[in-house]
């Protein structure tokens, strides 16, 4: 017998995987105009949006370097950087965006009117992306769910970005 797994599944039923998968990920807002730009064009315009809207947003480079003792050259444990990225095994199951937001919003009356920051994350995409959930675009999917959750922002972007609760 076959253990039934999500992969098994989405293997047998592939426009549900795929529609599930778009509600955990939720959809790419397209840039207008984007045809044949990059995934770093996208990225200057989502930023530029991100600012317009009076958020923040930073650049969160995901990796690891190898490590050496500086004064015998012993190899050392590697150097993880970026957000989630505590293991290669925890890398493997979820992977932190491109850029980490941080959206001012205001709090209800009700809330003394405070304004607080929405922790935000976006993950971007050249433009003509289509959403597939293979490889390293879930883990992505599984990050942006995990964020969108708690109460964060969270998407997928080829470009453009609105900030709308």
């Amino acid at each position: 017998m076959t253990d039934y797994t999500y992969d098994y599944w989405a293997a047998q039923y592939p426009e549900a995987a795929r529609a599930l998968e778009m509600v955990i990920a939720p959809a790419c807002v397209v840039g207008e105009g984007s045809a044949g730009k990059s995934e770093a064009w996208a990225q200057q315009q989502t930023r530029l949006d991100i600012a317009r809207a009076g958020a923040f947003s930073w650049r969160n480079n995901v990796g690891a370097t190898p490590a050496k003792c500086p004064d015998c050259g012993t190899p050392q444990q590697p150097v993880r950087y970026g957000l989630a990225n505590d293991s290669s095994r925890l890398n493997k199951q979820i992977k932190s965006s491109d850029l980490i937001l941080a959206i001012p919003r205001t709090i209800t009356p009700d809330m003394v009117g405070t304004t607080l920051a929405q922790f935000g994350s976006v993950e971007m995409k050249a433009p003509g992306w289509t959403y597939t959930g293979k490889g390293r675009e879930a883990g992505q999917a599984a990050w942006l769910a995990l964020i969108n959750k708690i109460g964060g922002f969270g998407c997928f972007t080829t470009g453009g970005l609105s900030l709308e609760n």
